[in-house]
């Protein structure tokens, strides 16, 4: 498309020439996307942030409001403390997760609510306890449900 508009052709009609011949030659027919329905959102306003949205959701990511993350960080903080190779390690792990917890507690936070007490830290290293202990001989385990009582503020 390199010729010019000619002076006294409408702007509006030498462009729609310019569409169809191009059309006649079959340019369009191999574009990228041909056939496929146009993506999802063109007809919302503008988002100065769509970039960021776009490529959030292409790498998996997410956001959540504090009192989700901190409660997703909570169940984490809990299965590595199960995990922890030692009891002094599962009392910092616990006790970190509680500082968090109960200071989310004491303000509102921006979105849902915690729904999450703070851990009592002795129950969970009866409970890593008896997790780390030597299976019984007869071949089977009964896990008892963990019951979490909610720590004094002393």
């Amino acid at each position: 498309m390199t010729e010019r508009k000619p002076p006294g052709v409408p702007f509006e009609s030498w462009v729609d020439h310019q569409i169809n011949a191009a059309q006649r030659r079959g340019e369009f027919d191999a574009l990228p996307g041909a056939g496929e329905p146009l993506p999802a959102g063109l007809d919302s306003a503008y988002d100065e942030l769509w970039w960021v949205k776009r490529k959030m959701a292409r790498e998996g990511l997410a956001v959540l409001p504090p009192a989700l993350a901190l409660r997703k960080e909570a169940e984490d903080a809990l299965a590595a403390a199960y995990a922890a190779p030692s009891e002094r390690a599962v009392r910092e792990i616990i006790t970190a997760v509680n500082v968090k917890i109960k200071d989310m507690m004491f303000r509102r936070p921006p979105g849902p609510p915690l729904g999450r007490k703070p851990y009592d830290v002795d129950e969970v290293v009866a409970e890593w306890r008896r997790r780390r202990a030597p299976a019984p001989l007869s071949g089977r385990t009964v896990l008892a449900p963990i019951r979490f009582r909610v720590a004094s503020a002393a």
